[in-house]
């Protein structure tokens, strides 16, 4: 199937009589017949036994996702940042290191700076557009994955997703990628090398602000018995001695991340989340084209306006990211776009706080348009040197444009602006 009827008919097949639409499975526990056949799925998980570990709607739409990325199996959580977070402890211990590009979410930066420090684990931060001889200088005997998004946020860099690819490959490391603004509609990461895809779901797969989600999808091709990652060869002593690449084959990693991480921390979402989800996934290839279209509509406006010193959309002429959105997103950029205003922080905050069609929250990706101030909300935790090695400065404002007519979106920039 093409991606735009995976969107609308992969996860979930109706039997003769039963529902067409997706149904809500409101249950956390499973009856069965004996505790020998209990016993057995401890074994081998091939059934569902507790909502912990999965439930039959939020799995349908972990096997969509799955299709949708070109992955062998996918594993939903509660928040993109438990996704981020267990796709790195899945691989890492304390003791150990990785790599992350440096332009990445400010809660990310957080995430693995700080939280994962108190975890033993490091993160090594280097900038993505470094040549591969620079990147090699940063592996260490310890480090064990290298973690990017294809687009930045909010910078809107377009990750050389192939290079990042060749660089892992070569050091016998996953590539995990980040690829939550393009959606698979836009850029499957896999294609182009990546063996780890994560995304939060509460952005453009969901698309109407409804639920909070994430998800790990396992592209299936990274060999983990490379002798680099004993925990997936040799018998795991929490689940009954079981060797994750010996019984799961190319599923091990997120086989291994359901019944070791799942199991003990217990991040799963809920099943009516996973079906406001789905009603999202199903209308998905529909949203990003046409994000894309006002999105280039409205960038255009900005790059011609008077007060704007300058505008970050990839698909701007000029834009240093040009050839590299051509090369791994030539169907749009998302609808994100972050631009500064002339006058630094207080004028972007007078323009901001003047917008009445925009949304000023804490969000983006919606189908409404909205704004934020990322060095005063998302980033407001970093460093300025952190600030800059993301790419943010104190005017910027990431404007997520919506699903409205572009003329209004642009009338309400238009009267928000002569406001400063």
């Amino acid at each position: 199937m093409k991606i735009e009827t995976k969107c609308l008919h992969e996860g979930y097949t109706p039997g003769n009589g039963e529902p067409r639409v997706l149904p809500i499975v409101q249950s956390t526990t499973y009856s069965f017949d004996s505790t020998e056949h209990i016993a057995g799925l401890f074994d081998m998980p091939t059934e569902f036994m507790y909502s912990r570990f999965g439930n039959p709607t939020v799995d349908a739409v972990e096997k969509k996702i799955a299709a949708l990325e070109g992955g062998v199996g996918a594993m939903c959580t509660t928040s993109g940042q438990a996704a981020s977070l267990l796709s790195v402890l899945n691989i890492c211990s304390a003791g150990d290191s990785f790599i992350s590009t440096s332009a990445i979410y400010g809660g990310t930066v957080n995430l693995f700076a700080v939280t994962l420090k108190r975890f033993g684990i490091e993160c090594i931060f280097v900038d993505g557009d470094a040549p591969e001889e620079e990147l090699q200088k940063a592996v260490k005997p310890n480090t064990r994955a290298v973690f990017s998004e294809t687009l930045a946020n909010p910078a809107i860099k377009v990750l050389d997703i192939e290079k990042l690819a060749r660089f892992a490959h070569k050091n016998d490391m996953p590539l995990i990628i980040d690829n939550t603004f393009p959606t698979p509609i836009l850029c499957r990461p896999i294609e182009f090398g990546a063996d780890i895809v994560v995304h939060s779901t509460t952005k453009y797969m969901d698309g109407h602000a409804v639920q909070g989600g994430g998800v790990i999808v396992d592209s299936g091709k990274f060999n983990w018995a490379n002798g680099k990652y004993p925990e997936f060869v040799e018998p795991d002593e929490s689940y009954h001695g079981v060797s994750y690449t010996e019984s799961f084959g190319n599923m091990a990693y997120i086989i291994k991340a359901r019944m070791q991480l799942m199991r003990d921390l217990g991040c799963y979402p809920a099943a009516n989340s996973a079906f406001l989800l789905n009603l999202g996934l199903e209308t998905l290839h529909v949203r990003m084209k046409q994000y894309c279209e006002n999105a280039e509509v409205v960038a255009e406006y900005l790059n011609n306006h008077e007060k704007v010193n300058s505008v970050n959309y990839p698909t701007l002429k000029g834009n240093p990211n040009y050839e590299l959105a051509k090369k791994y997103l030539p169907d749009g950029c998302s609808g994100v776009i972050t631009f500064n205003i002339k006058g630094g922080k207080p004028n972007a905050i007078k323009f901001m706080d003047s917008l009445k069609l925009a949304t000023n929250c804490v969000h983006v990706a919606d189908i409404r348009t909205c704004v934020l101030h990322p060095a005063s909300a998302t980033h407001r935790q970093l460093t300025d040197e952190q600030l800059v090695a993301c790419g943010i400065d104190a005017g910027m404002i990431r404007l997520s444009v919506g699903l409205e007519n572009a003329d209004d979106i642009i009338d309400d920039l238009r009267q928000a602006f002569e406001n400063i």
